[in-house]
C-alpha cells in the first residue's frame, strides 16, 4: 500500500466518530458479557431483579469512566450525563435480556454479527485508552505513571469493577480481582497506554501520531479477533513466564528445588554408611 494513502487511512481511523455506532457495538458486548456471568440464571435473574441488572450492566457499560473520574477527583458519575449514551445503553440492556423468544440475545451471539462488534469496540477501546492519556496528560503533565493508570482504566475499567458489579447482583466473589489475575484487556491496555505516553511526551517514537494510533487499533482489533476465530486468548502468558523467570525469582526458585532434591538424595546414602 501506497505510504500516503495508508497515512491517509490512520487519519481517517483517528477521526471516526464513536457514538452511536461504536458505542452500540460496546453497550452489547459488555451486555453480553453480564448476561454470561450470570450463567444459565440470567434469564430467571433479570426478570426477578431488573434494577440489579440494569445498575450491574450500566457499571460495566460505563466502568472505564467512573473508575478514572474517582481517582482524578472528578464526579464519579459525569459519564451518566451523556443522556443519549446512556439511552443507548439502556436499549441495548433491553434487547439483550427482555426481547421475545430472546431474539435480540441470539442475534448478539450470531458470528458474524459478534465479530463486527468487536473489531468496532476494540476501537472504541484505543480511542477510550488515548483520551485517558490525554487527560491525565492535562491534569498532571509529567506524571507518566498517572497517565498509564487512567489509560488502563478507560481502556478495561469493567475489569476493575468485577468485584462491585458482581456485587449489585447479589455475588460476592472476593477472588474476582483484575489486579491478581489480570485479563489481556488489562495488559493491552497498559502497552497501549506506555506507546501514548511515549509518543506523546518523549521522542523515541518518531512516527506520525496518527500511525501510531492505527498501529494500536491494527494490535487490538487483531488479536480480538483471533481470541474469537482461532482461541488464542492472551499473547502476552510466554513473555510473562520468561520475564517471571529471569527477573521475580523463578529461575532461583527452579535452581533451589533441584539442590532440595540432591541433598534428600545424598541423606539416605550417608545413613547406609553409619549402619
Amino acid at each position: 500500500m501506497d505510504p500516503e494513502a495508508f497515512l491517509d487511512m490512520a487519519n481517517q481511523v483517528i477521526k471516526l466518530k464513536m457514538f452511536p455506532y461504536f458505542d452500540i457495538a460496546h453497550s452489547l458486548l459488555c451486555a453480553l458479557a453480564v448476561r454470561e456471568d450470570l450463567g444459565p440464571g440470567a434469564i430467571a435473574f433479570s426478570r426477578k431483579h431488573p434494577l440489579a441488572c440494569w445498575l450491574s450492566t450500566m457499571l460495566v457499560i460505563f466502568a472505564g469512566g467512573m473508575v478514572a473520574n474517582g481517582l482524578l477527583g472528578e464526579p464519579v458519575l459525569a459519564p451518566l450525563k451523556n443522556s443519549p449514551q446512556l439511552y443507548v445503553a439502556t436499549i441495548v440492556w433491553y434487547i439483550v435480556f427482555y426481547t421475545p423468544l430472546d431474539i435480540g440475545y441470539q442475534v448478539a451471539k450470531f458470528l458474524p454479527v459478534k465479530v463486527i462488534a468487536c473489531a468496532m469496540k476494540e476501537i472504541y477501546r484505543c480511542k477510550k485508552i488515548h483520551d485517558g492519556v490525554s487527560h491525565a496528560a492535562k491534569l498532571y503533565p509529567n506524571a507518566y505513571v498517572i497517565m498509564i493508570i487512567i489509560g488502563t482504566l478507560k481502556g478495561n475499567g469493567a475489569g476493575f469493577t468485577k468485584l462491585i458489579e458482581r456485587l449489585i447482583r447479589g455475588a460476592w466473589t472476593p477472588t474476582a480481582m483484575e489486579f491478581m489475575q489480570p485479563t489481556f484487556y488489562t495488559k493491552a491496555s497498559v502497552v497501549a497506554s506506555i506507546i501514548f505516553v511515549l509518543d506523546k511526551k518523549t521522542e523515541l517514537i518518531s512516527a506520525p501520531h496518527a500511525l501510531v494510533y492505527f498501529g494500536i487499533v491494527i494490535f487490538l482489533v487483531y488479536f480480538k479477533l483471533s481470541s474469537i476465530l482461532l482461541g488464542i486468548h492472551d499473547p502476552f502468558v510466554p513473555f510473562e513466564n520468561l520475564s517471571c523467570a529471569l527477573f521475580f525469582g523463578g529461575i532461583w526458585d527452579s535452581l533451589a528445588k533441584i539442590v532440595g532434591r540432591g541433598q534428600a538424595k545424598e541423606e539416605p546414602k550417608d545413613a547406609k554408611k553409619l549402619n
